[in-house]
């Protein structure tokens, strides 16, 4: 009786891809999620534009404009490094009922793009991604937990305490590390950073590079233990690496002497 309940238990998941219905109408977790985090992340940015004493339309003008390239980007980078998935059955690429969305993508995208947006808008790029930085961080935090309940992202099977009952991306169930969660809570940790660091760093853009650099660095941890099927170094390590050494490199240069 007890063995069959710890197993009951066990297969306890929190995967609701659709979180609820609408008139009849499903809503799916993931594009809800995103919508909350994309929606909170523009909110909180126009406090930061505040603080950083930008002109706080133009840089809600400037995130709305960058927002629609980010998503595709993000998709797209998701699509290719995950091609198997896809390449037989290439409607699934833009299905807003699955999740899957590499951040990576977006910002690559997104940071060049950037330049002549924020030319046309009149404002400084670096003063501008050190309050982008924080809506990045933001919509990040809500976008994982989407993830979380559209059962994507999940780590690589454990029975360690906090593991939970999670499919793989070929729907294989199993008691999985929440990489979802701990990216979250890490998106958490840096915006509290980000808040208590941001009067005591020395230049515009110092804290746009110590959070993408804390972001790369804590994503290389949680990258490896992601279920990769044999993989040891994927495209999102390179990139969380070159994060890191970019960033840092940046920050030593930024910091007066």
């Amino acid at each position: 009786m007890r063995g069959g309940l710890r197993r009951s238990l066990a297969r306890v998941s929190p995967v609701r891809r659709v979180l609820f219905r609408w008139r009849g109408h499903p809503i799916y977790s993931y594009p809800f999620m995103l919508y909350v985090g994309l929606n909170a992340g523009v909110i909180v940015g126009h406090m930061a534009a505040h603080r950083a004493q930008l002109d706080a339309f133009r840089v809600y003008v400037a995130t709305l404009l960058l927002i629609l390239p980010a998503l595709l980007g993000a998709r797209l980078l998701y699509v290719l490094s995950h091609w198997s998935r896809y390449r037989e059955r290439r409607e699934r690429i833009f299905n807003r009922s699955e999740g899957g969305a590499a951040q990576y993508g977006g910002f690559l995208l997104v940071l060049p793009l950037s330049v002549p947006v924020l030319g046309w808008l009149d404002l400084p790029v670096a003063r501008f991604w050190d309050v982008g930085i924080i809506t990045i961080l933001v919509g990040m935090v809500f976008t994982r937990i989407g993830c979380l309940l559209n059962g994507c992202c999940a780590g690589r099977p454990s029975t360690v305490w906090g593991s939970l009952y999670l499919p793989d991306h070929l729907g294989v169930w199993q008691r999985r590390i929440p990489t979802q969660c701990l990216e979250a809570a890490w998106g958490a940790v840096l915006l509290a950073v980000a808040v208590a660091a941001w009067d005591h760093l020395p230049a515009p853009g110092a804290l746009f590079l110590l959070m993408t650099g804390g972001y790369g660095a804590g994503r290389l941890i949680l990258e490896s233990m992601r279920d990769l099927r044999g993989r040891k170094f994927t495209v999102h390590h390179a990139i969380s690496l070159a994060l890191v050494v970019v960033s840092f490199a940046g920050l030593l240069l930024l910091w007066p002497r």
